[in-house]
């Protein structure tokens, strides 16, 4: 088969294609790579926040605590 001159541009525009799907693929790794990260990042992040929650309310029952003790050593 002879190489025809009418279908250089047909090869190259599938060889754009072609390299425009791989570029499209490699994206979409990076993207499903990024995302993965950012879950792990977001339940790290969620469980962190729900201890310092835990701090936050256990330091608000002491001070509520050495309050109650102040007003009770100025009754008496």
């Amino acid at each position: 088969m002879a190489f025809n001159l009418k279908s250089a541009p047909l090869m190259s525009s599938y060889q754009e294609l072609e390299n425009k799907l791989d570029s499209l693929i490699e994206l979409c790794l990076e993207l499903k790579r990024e995302n993965q990260a950012l879950r792990t990042r977001e339940t790290s992040l969620t469980g962190e926040r729900g201890k310092l929650l835990q701090q936050n309310e256990m330091a608000r029952q002491k001070i509520e605590t050495m309050i109650h003790r102040l007003r009770n050593l100025n009754a008496e």
